[in-house]
């Protein structure tokens, strides 16, 4: 859908998590002067009217503390895990900010009912625990293996730079003996690139390669205290997937409660070699 109006979106629940994740999406409205749909799903049949008072009467008190930013919702019956895509799609937004916690949420969003929800949509996620830090510079980490699909996050970083100031931590992951596979160092070397030729600000680590990717990541997001691990979803990401954890489960749920931006692999992309970069 074509919509010259930039919206972001932000499954709401009326929870402190769900409040966070409004805090986020405020700082990104306030960049890009977009509105933000705060998403309401309920049951079918299932206290629609209620529930569209008691969000408008949330979205009056949010206008009047923030009269800088513009507020709409939406109440849909469905399921988080199919809704919050097919109303993002249908109104053309361009990002969606969502919150995790733990199953005293009425959404019950773990990091792998939040991964049910993001796999299949078109636009990037913003997971989000906790508040924002109020830093100048957003240190934005950026997990570099040797799939070629790492490739698409440059997209969502270069997006990113155009509203803060940035700088991307490329975090190249190594072997358990410490060796970089060459696919990877090609990888390295497209997003320096890239990174380069937009006059993007970052630097080059690479891991131990003594632990698996999620912890290596989220523990150098913790020792630089990054704003955001940029994440990848499994292509073809099956229920064995979701049932032993995938590396994007792990850091969306991490225990230091960095918020993770997480990009699905585009197919349309990927047949012709991620020639559009």
């Amino acid at each position: 859908m074509e919509n010259s109006e930039k919206i972001i979106v932000v499954p709401f629940d009326f929870t402190p998590i769900a409040f966070n994740a409004i805090e986020h999406a405020k700082i990104l409205s306030l960049k890009q002067n977009a509105t933000i749909a705060l998403l309401h799903i309920v049951k079918k049949d299932v206290g629609i009217d209620e529930a569209t008072v008691a969000l408008e009467d949330e979205i009056q008190k949010l206008k009047t503390i923030n009269p800088k930013t513009t507020f709409k919702g939406i109440v849909r019956e469905g399921t988080i895990f199919k809704t919050i895509n097919d109303v993002a799609d249908e109104i053309g937004a361009i990002m969606l900010v969502m919150g995790t916690h733990g199953i005293k949420g009425m959404q019950k969003l773990t990091g792998s009912w939040a991964l049910k929800v993001i796999v299949g949509s078109k636009i990037p996620f913003l997971v989000v625990q906790d508040p924002p830090a109020p830093n100048e510079v957003r240190k934005v980490v950026f997990p570099v293996n040797f799939k070629t699909e790492n490739k698409e996050k440059l997209i969502w970083v270069d997006f990113l730079s155009k509203f803060y100031h940035t700088k991307i931590y490329l975090f190249g992951i190594s072997s358990k003996g410490g060796e970089v596979d060459s696919r990877t160092k090609a990888n390295l070397a497209f997003c320096k690139n890239f990174l380069s030729e937009r006059n993007i600000n970052y630097e080059l680590s690479i891991s131990t390669g003594k632990e698996s990717l999620a912890q290596e990541t989220i523990a150098f997001a913790k020792q630089i205290e990054a704003n955001v691990i940029m994440t990848m979803t499994t292509r073809d990401i099956a229920f064995h997937d979701y049932v032993l954890g995938t590396a994007e489960q792990q850091i969306i749920a991490n225990e230091h409660k960095i918020p993770a931006m997480v990009v699905n692999p585009r197919t349309d992309l990927m047949k012709y070699g991620y020639g559009g970069f």
